[in-house]
């Protein structure tokens, strides 16, 4: 795994993990996404996604109760092994959800995996959260959601174990500029 670099980026629903991921796929780095290994299987075993996400919370909470909570991870890390088996140098992924993932993943990659987490003032990604188009949820819903996944997923672990932070209360244009500043830092 000569001169590859793996960036995990982390955070709370909201937090805008999904504009960071964007951006750097966008700028040509693949990734492989945590929630996609759940609706692969939620489409292999017929289940339909809910409009609301509550099927795919369920779904979610079910398969690292029966098969594991290392079955995602596991996923993950077969996509991740294929891509640098095909020459990929750099690469992102997106939603690692639980403190055994990290585990997993900082004992499978060591030293070339690098966690960032996407903070921001809660109330900022609540609101942020309520007008999101395509999966809004109002303030009872998205507390709801962070109780189970802080509860029932071990999410917290993961944002505080980062080794980078960045804060996105601002604009677009700050999240990238410092995107673009921890990726000049890890040569990535």
């Amino acid at each position: 795994m000569d001169n590859v670099k793996i960036l995990a980026v982390v955070g709370m629903s909201g937090s805008g993990k999904s504009v960071v991921v964007d951006y750097l796929t966008d700028k040509g780095y693949p990734k492989v996404y945590f929630g996609g290994m759940i609706y692969k299987e939620m489409e292999k075993r017929g289940i339909e996604r809910t409009p609301d996400g509550e099927s795919e919370k369920k779904f979610r909470e079910e398969i690292r109760e029966k098969e594991g909570k290392d079955w995602v991870v596991n996923q993950v890390i077969a996509e991740t092994k294929d891509l640098i088996a095909a020459g990929q140098k750099r690469i992102v992924l997106d939603g690692v959800y639980s403190w055994t993932e990290y585990k997993i993943l900082k004992h499978e990659f060591p030293k070339i995996l690098t966690f960032v987490a996407i903070v921001v003032d809660k109330n900022l990604r609540y609101d942020r959260v309520s007008k999101r188009p395509g999966r809004s949820f109002d303030a009872k819903a998205i507390r709801e959601r962070d109780r189970s996944e802080i509860e029932n997923l071990e999410k917290g672990g993961p944002i505080v174990a980062a080794d980078y932070y960045i804060l996105n209360n601002g604009s677009i244009a700050d999240i990238q500029n410092r995107v673009d500043g921890i990726l000049k830092e890890i040569e990535f």
